[in-house]
């Protein structure tokens, strides 16, 4: 498929649209992801998308003049040693596509566990309801809550300094703090020059409780503003550090339609998917309910995590022989649709959801990617 273009974006806006589809954030620590090839700011008026970056597939890239290949799978994964045109593992792939001018991009396990992305596809072929992910990853953006006080009269001079520095913005909403009045109490030593009261007694006075969160990164600049600003010689104030929200990760877990056997979810998913590789683990008239998805060589992945743990399906790409017979022993079943078939649905709907972004650059998904496998 492909959506016509004569409008030319750059490889940066390109990888910032995809990043924007599937955040780099969302993938898994070992990953390489992202931009692996390319100049930032070369301009493009063609992509080609596929599962691997063999060297069918960069021929055809070529003769379709695309300037442009997210290739499912990074084809560089580990550090690179050497680029030689004439070796037979992947670089020379790599140093081809450079010699033409072509960006490589690799979501992978961003695309994993972004929403709509390679699981939701095949959840989707699953008709999956009520779909959750069954892991959570820990987000990097940390935060922290301030909370000092203020006598009434200077509480909007102190809230804006630290607005001023960063503090109080959640999401689009800027300036955000929440305000309580109470009393406060201390007693000034000789030492001390109180803005209220007097030195050596006891003072009461009106305060407003204001607590706002502030970004790490401008942590200090807020703190220093609140010195500045506070009329106090002293003014009190508490750190909180902040616990941010987990975000979705890989594999999602749902409720099959009623009725639904292991057999009739597999003939569904070959059909779907043209696997001709598909295997099951366990009987075909099993009737199952709950399933877990989590695409490529997810193997046992699903029974070492707690949310799928009542699951009485695994779909996947790829099992190894062990970790079939640990499903059947945990009395589950299984459908390996095959590790590039079970990732190959998830590029028709990337391909129209970057038709459909701003972009809106022509799209064409690989006829020439094909997965390492065959059927006799």
């Amino acid at each position: 498929m492909a959506k016509k273009s004569t409008s030319k974006y750059t490889v940066g806006q390109i990888s910032a649209a995809l990043d924007a589809i599937a955040p780099l954030s969302l993938a898994q620590s070992w990953d390489n992801v992202g931009l692996l090839v390319g100049n930032q700011s070369a301009k493009c008026r063609r992509i080609l998308l596929c599962i691997d970056l063999i060297t069918p597939v960069l021929n055809e890239a070529i003769a379709n003049k695309c300037e442009f290949i997210i290739s499912y799978h990074p084809p560089i994964f580990q550090p690179v040693a050497k680029l030689l045109a004439d070796s037979t593992d992947t670089d020379a792939i790599v140093h081809r596509a450079i010699a033409n001018g072509i960006a490589v991009y690799s979501p992978h396990t961003a695309l994993d566990a972004a929403e709509g992305g390679t699981n939701d596809v095949i959840a989707g072929l699953c008709k999956l309801t009520d779909v959750e992910p069954f892991e959570f990853i820990a987000n990097d953006n940390c935060q922290y809550k301030i909370v000092t006080f203020v006598p009434p009269a200077q509480i909007d001079m102190v809230a804006s300094a630290m607005f001023d520095a960063g503090a109080g913005q959640i999401g689009e909403y800027q300036q955000c703090s929440y305000r309580i009045r109470g009393e406060g109490t201390f007693f000034g030593t000789q030492g001390t020059h109180p803005q209220l009261g007097k030195k050596g007694r006891l003072e009461r006075v009106a305060e407003t409780r204001i607590e706002m969160v502030c970004p790490d990164f401008c942590l200090p600049e807020a703190i220093a503003a609140l010195h500045q600003s506070h009329p106090y010689e002293e003014p009190a104030f508490d750190i909180y550090p902040l616990q941010p929200e987990p975000t979705a990760g890989i594999g999602r877990v749902g409720i099959l339609p009623p009725k639904t056997t292991l057999g009739s979810l597999a003939k569904t998913l070959q059909k779907a998917t043209q696997s001709k590789i598909m295997t099951i683990v366990g009987p075909d008239k099993t009737k199952i309910r709950r399933a877990a998805v989590c695409v490529g060589a997810a193997g046992r992945l699903p029974l070492e995590k707690n949310r799928p743990a009542d699951c009485d399906v695994i779909v996947t790409g790829e099992i190894r022989h062990h970790d079939a017979l640990t499903i059947l022993r945990n009395q589950k079943t299984a459908i390996a649709l095959g590790h590039w078939e079970s990732e190959r649905p998830v590029l028709k709907s990337l391909a129209q959801r970057l038709s459909a972004s701003p972009i809106g650059i022509t799209t064409i998904i690989s006829k020439r990617d094909k997965g390492p496998f065959d059927k006799l």
